[in-house]
C-alpha cells in the first residue's frame, strides 16, 4: 500500500456534486468526500441555498500511475467547467490513508431523512432515518437538487408496504429511501451496469442486502409488468421522461404515482405535456435553481 496520497480538491455548485464524483471515483481510490457549505443552522430549520457551493475531494495514491489519473480528472474537469466553471484542482499530500481519520458531515433532507457518510458522526433523533451512503461509481449522493426533490417526495409518498419501480437508481438511493419510508418491495433498473452493482452495495450496507430486485435495462422489463406498482419514481432527464412516460405509467396501478425528476425547469411543460398524453395528471411540482420534479396520478 503506498505510504502517501495525493488529496485532490475544487469547489462547485451543489448540483455538480454527482458528476464531479462520479469522475473522481472513476480515477481515484479510498472513496470521494463532498463537503456541504456551512453558513446556515439545521436545528433552526435552515437548509443550504441551492446554489451553496460544496467541496469535493479525491485520492491518487502516490506511485506510477499518479501522473496519468491526475491528467484524466483535470481533463475531465476541463469539459464539466463548459457547463459551469470549475476551478483548478488543489493538491495536497497526505500520509497513510490519513483522510480516512476525518470526521464527514452527514446530509439532512427533509424532516427526517440523513444520508450519513461512512465515518460520520450523528445524534440521530428517534424521528431519524438514516441512509448509510458513501459516494462512488453511481450518481446519487442527496447533494443535487433532483435527488432532494424525489427524496421529499417519497417521504410524504411512501406508505408501508407499497410497492415502487426505482428507474434509473444510480446508486440506489431512492431505493434506500423508499425502504426506510416503509415500502415492501421495490424494483430497480438502470442501464449502467456500475449502478446496478453500486446499488446492492449500498443496500448491503444499511442491512437490506438482497431485498430489492436490480436488474440492468429499462422499459419494457419482466420485472415491472403493468399495472403492479404503487409509486414510480425515475430521476433521469427531460428526454427519457418524455420517451418512457407510457410505460412508466403503464407499470402504474390505478391511483398509482408517478415521481419524476432530472429535468431542467425550462422543460418542465414539454414533460407534463407527455404524462398527460399518457393518461395522468401533474398533481405537484417543484422547482430547485434550475431544475423541476413533480408528482403525477395515474387517471382511475
Amino acid at each position: 500500500m503506498p505510504s502517501q496520497w495525493l488529496e485532490l480538491s475544487t469547489e462547485a455548485p451543489g448540483e455538480y456534486a454527482e458528476p464531479l464524483t462520479h469522475l473522481f471515483a472513476r480515477y481515484g481510490e479510498g472513496g470521494v468526500v463532498v463537503e456541504e457549505a456551512g453558513g446556515y443552522n439545521p436545528d433552526e430549520g435552515e437548509t443550504p441555498p441551492t446554489d451553496a457551493p460544496v467541496i469535493v475531494r479525491a485520492y491518487l495514491p502516490i506511485d506510477a500511475t499518479t501522473d496519468d489519473r491526475r491528467a484524466r480528472i483535470d481533463m475531465g474537469l476541463r469539459l464539466i467547467s463548459y457547463l459551469h466553471p470549475i476551478p483548478p484542482l488543489k493538491e495536497r499530500v497526505l500520509k497513510d490513508r490519513e483522510w480516512e481519520l476525518q470526521e464527514f458531515e452527514p446530509v439532512r433532507v427533509g424532516e427526517r431523512l440523513v444520508i450519513a457518510p461512512e465515518g460520520s458522526t450523528w445524534d440521530d433523533t428517534p424521528d431519524d432515518i438514516v441512509i448509510k451512503l458513501d459516494p462512488g461509481l453511481a450518481f446519487g449522493t442527496g447533494h443535487h437538487p433532483t435527488t432532494r426533490m424525489c427524496m421529499l417526495y417519497l417521504e410524504n409518498t411512501v406508505l408501508q408496504g407499497c410497492k415502487v419501480l426505482d428507474l434509473g437508481c444510480g446508486s440506489g438511493i431512492l431505493t434506500l429511501t423508499a425502504f426506510k419510508l416503509g415500502a415492501g418491495s421495490v424494483a430497480g433498473l438502470d442501464i449502467e451496469a456500475d449502478a446496478i452493482k453500486s446499488s446492492n452495495e449500498n443496500l448491503g450496507k444499511n442491512g437490506l442486502a438482497g431485498k430489492a430486485n436490480f436488474r440492468q435495462g429499462s422499459l419494457p422489463n419482466p420485472i415491472a409488468p403493468d399495472g403492479t406498482f404503487d409509486i414510480a419514481v425515475a430521476n433521469i432527464s427531460a428526454n427519457v421522461l418524455i420517451a418512457l412516460a407510457p410505460l412508466i405509467l403503464a407499470s402504474l396501478a390505478p391511483g398509482g404515482v408517478f415521481v419524476g425528476s432530472g429535468l431542467l425547469a425550462e422543460r418542465k411543460d414539454e414533460v407534463e405535456a407527455a404524462v398527460n398524453e399518457a393518461g395522468a395528471e401533474f398533481t405537484d411540482l417543484t422547482i430547485s435553481g434550475d431544475w423541476a420534479a413533480f408528482t403525477a396520478v395515474v387517471h382511475n
